[in-house]
């Protein structure tokens, strides 16, 4: 474990594991207005999957990638990474294993992991079961910030694909998947139920590199976690403007066709409480969707166009942001009703 974590550090970090607090010397390179970008979240009860399958390495990958996506939809590239783990009673095992596997997540995307707490809290948490949360820090120019506030009516919509449940909807799936065989190999699945269930968090800061590198016009950006496609994108939306959803663009994977369909969860709601295939969201121009497209597709990207960018009154942000997004063609194992 120790020394996973000592390869995220790079010439940035000042000391090593133990101290008090981690030190990170800020250097910002040719930025003329730096702005620090943060953010804390969990992997939710897809802990109680990994304790399940007594695998807890991807909940690593999950919690950090999980973090540099929601840092990113503002345009910030991470610097450093902390990481929060609980248990009942410390399994020196476990610990390693989730340490290293979030290691291993920040090596891949140049993130120093800085440092983080192991907490033993017995009556807290129940044997065998553990709560995990990491924290992002990240930087940006002030002049890149990317906020949503020059969209456009018009402005086209390209989704990435989720590579699972990420981090959300784990309570749902648990209660519709309970009484399956979650080891038995599955032909529709690709595998077990097991293994789809613990695939991790994928991130997007690759993709997002390519489209700025060729110089589109990113102008805004939404990670798909928990709220779906329905409470996610309009964070991101000035006031008049709303997004329309076309879902007859893209295959539903069957994990989740499966989900909704043995809990009953259909229609909008469905949308809410998963990602349904879709991980991150792209909104340039329309000029520029031909481009991105390819340019995406040439770093092994998999995108498709999913929408627009719509006028109406619409709501202000302050009131019920689900009220901003159309969803049109509803899958038949959904309802197949208009949304």
């Amino acid at each position: 474990m120790r020394g996973a974590v000592a390869r995220t550090h790079g010439p940035q970090v000042l000391g090593g594991l133990g101290g008090f607090g981690g030190l990170f010397r800020a250097d910002f390179g040719a930025m003329t207005d730096p702005v620090l970008v943060a953010s804390t979240d969990g992997v939710g009860t897809k802990t109680k999957v990994a304790s399940r399958a007594g695998q807890y390495g991807g909940l690593g990958a999950d919690i950090v990638n999980h973090c540099v996506n929601d840092i990113l939809v503002q345009g910030a590239r991470p610097l450093f990474f902390l990481d929060y783990v609980a248990m009942g009673k410390l399994i020196p095992e476990q610990v390693a294993a989730f340490v290293t596997g979030a290691a291993g997540a920040c090596e891949a995307l140049g993130v120093a992991l800085l440092g983080g707490e192991t907490a033993e809290m017995p009556g807290v948490y129940l044997d065998g079961e553990l709560d995990i949360v990491g924290t992002i820090v990240g930087v940006v120019d002030r002049d890149g910030l990317i906020t949503g506030e020059r969209l456009e009516a018009g402005d086209v919509v390209i989704a990435l694909p989720s590579s699972g449940l990420h981090t959300n909807g784990y309570s749902l799936a648990r209660a519709a998947l309970e009484g399956l065989d979650w080891q038995a190999p599955d032909v529709e699945l690709g595998g077990s139920l097991q293994d789809a269930l613990l695939v991790p968090h994928r991130s997007y800061l690759a993709a997002y590199q390519v489209l700025s590198a060729a110089g589109l016009d990113v102008r805004a950006m939404s990670h798909i976690t928990g709220g779906g496609l329905i409470d996610n994108p309009p964070r991101v939306l000035p006031e008049g403007l709303g997004l329309r959803f076309d879902l007859g663009t893209y295959p539903l994977p069957p994990l989740f066709e499966r989900i909704v369909r043995r809990s009953g969860t259909l229609g909008r709601e469905a949308y809410r409480a998963l990602n349904m295939g879709v991980g991150f969201l792209f909104m340039l121009p329309p000029a520029q969707a031909a481009q991105a497209l390819d340019v995406l597709r040439g770093a092994g990207e998999s995108p498709w166009v999913i929408g627009q960018v719509v006028a109406g009154a619409g709501p202000s942000q302050e009131e019920a942001v689900q009220d901003r997004v159309e969803l049109l063609n509803l899958p038949a194992a959904l309802g197949g009703a208009p949304l």
